[in-house]
């Protein structure tokens, strides 16, 4: 009887475990950045690579930042909400390019539409890590002091869009 015990004991834990994580929301997934001062870069405008944007052109300003790239198939998924989200919010939406070739993402806009004020390229990366990325595509809500105020993880919903990132975004503006 003993010796069932302790395999019982270890099953009950994993079981346990197991309930727990099957609980969590990947999407809300907690990060460090919230709360904190934006990282700073500066990296070339797609498509006018002789000028630059850096995120202190933004202070004063409650801004989205939408990491994408035309290789991404959960980023088409979200597009058509972003060009929506463009045309009805006079919020900025900034685009950072990830590990991308300038002309694959170029010529994407062109067919699927451009919903950026600007979109930069990040070819190396090393912004998408500054900035905690998991994977494209993925959301940040930035108040006008540059502190990122919101995360989101994975293609943008609608309903994500009207119950969180635009009642937070009016929030910050008032």
């Amino acid at each position: 009887m003993r010796r069932y015990l302790i395999p019982f004991v270890i099953f009950l834990g994993l079981f346990i475990f197991l309930g727990i994580g099957l609980q969590l929301k990947p999407r809300e997934v907690p990060s460090p950045f919230i709360g904190k001062p934006a990282p700073m870069f500066n990296l070339p405008i797609l498509g006018k690579e002789e000028s630059s944007f850096s995120p202190d052109q933004m202070k004063g300003q409650v801004w989205v930042l939408n990491v994408w790239a035309s290789w991404c198939v959960a980023c088409r998924e979200e597009h058509p909400l972003l060009v929506d989200f463009a045309k009805t919010h006079s919020t900025p939406l900034i685009g950072l390019d990830y590990k991308d070739k300038p002309e694959a993402a170029q010529n994407w806009l062109k067919q699927f539409g451009d919903p950026y004020r600007l979109s930069v390229s990040d070819m190396k990366g090393q912004v998408g890590i500054d900035y905690g990325v998991y994977g494209v595509p993925e959301t940040f809500v930035i108040d006008r002091a540059g502190v990122i105020r919101l995360k989101h993880i994975g293609p943008l919903t609608k309903e994500a869009i009207e119950k969180k990132i635009v009642p937070l975004i009016t929030s910050l503006q008032s």
